[in-house]
């Protein structure tokens, strides 16, 4: 009896949440080990067919670098990579397509269906959801360096994902997008889910990757900051806090709070459920990202 005790108390302890987030968006960009990891993907599908069942309007923009990388290596195709970036020429877009639309994405929204919910897979060309331009880059020296079909958001077109959520589908979205003469673009898969966030008037941004959040080291021992106010990001940067791969999802963080979104949240998808637990629990798991008069509390 203990045991069912317990789980009510869990369900009060997330009704005022259920509540407050009733048909918001959330925008959650799906990526890291949870993707390969079937009882991993499992726990994440089913978080987010929850959210759709208690009234939140979940979109996932999903990422797929290492699948990319196993397929590029079965075709005896090297990746090269500039500042984190891989460089892509034709035949590796191609690649990258195939790999994202084709079987990334159908994968995500299959899973959906078999755990009772409903979607709808895009690629960032479909309807011109995503328009895109070719990301220039300038190395130390002042040279400007060639990334192939790297592509930057110009703009996203959201009237197809509003559309599929109004029928109560949730929208799946590969980060590829197209310039107005039909070029095909790669695109960083948090910069995309944090411009959409904001095309949608995203509640939420959740970044789902392969750690906790981010981490300070104080005395030899690391300490999670829960809450960072994004004005402290650049300093933390320069003090190489934060470095690497999560330098992308902060800056996405960064620009979806100063066009609108009100809340952002790096979660580590190894967890289990760690979406339930961020999004509908009191004290969370990741770290949260939150403008500077925002005081944390909901």
């Amino acid at each position: 009896m203990e045991s069912y005790i317990q789980k009510a108390k869990i369900l009060v302890e997330a009704l005022p949440y259920i509540q407050k987030y009733y048909g918001k968006i959330f925008v959650i960009k799906y990526g890291g080990s949870a993707m390969k990891n079937e009882e991993l993907k499992n726990s994440i599908i089913t978080d987010i067919i929850l959210l759709k069942f208690v009234g939140v309007k979940p979109v996932i923009v999903h990422g797929g670098g290492p699948e990319i990388t196993e397929m590029l290596n079965k075709l005896g195709k090297t990746s090269k990579f500039i500042n984190g970036l891989r460089v892509t020429d034709s035949e590796t877009m191609q690649v990258v397509e195939a790999v994202l639309t084709g079987n990334i994405n159908k994968s995500i929204v299959s899973s959906i269906i078999k755990g009772g919910g409903k979607a709808i897979g895009f690629n960032g060309k479909d309807g011109f959801i995503i328009e895109a331009e070719k990301q220039e880059m300038i190395d130390e020296n002042g040279n400007k360096l060639d990334l192939g079909h790297v592509g930057r958001v110009v703009k996203i077109n959201p009237d197809i994902i509003n559309a599929v959520l109004e029928k109560d589908y949730i929208p799946v979205i590969a980060p590829i997008g197209m310039d107005k003469n039909g070029v095909s673009y790669n695109i960083n898969a948090d910069y995309v889910a944090g411009e959409i966030a904001v095309s949608l008037n995203a509640e939420k941004l959740v970044l789902i990757t392969d750690v906790e959040g981010i981490y300070k080291e104080t005395r030899g021992s690391k300490e999670l900051l829960s809450i960072i106010k994004m004005e402290d990001i650049p300093n933390l940067i320069k003090e190489n806090i934060i470095t690497g791969g999560m330098i992308p999802k902060v800056e996405s963080c960064v620009i979806a709070l100063q066009k609108g979104v009100r809340r952002t949240h790096i979660i580590n998808g190894n967890l289990e459920h760690s979406l339930l637990l961020e999004i509908f629990t009191d004290i969370g798991i990741g770290t949260m990202i939150l403008k500077g008069e925002d005081d944390g509390n909901e």
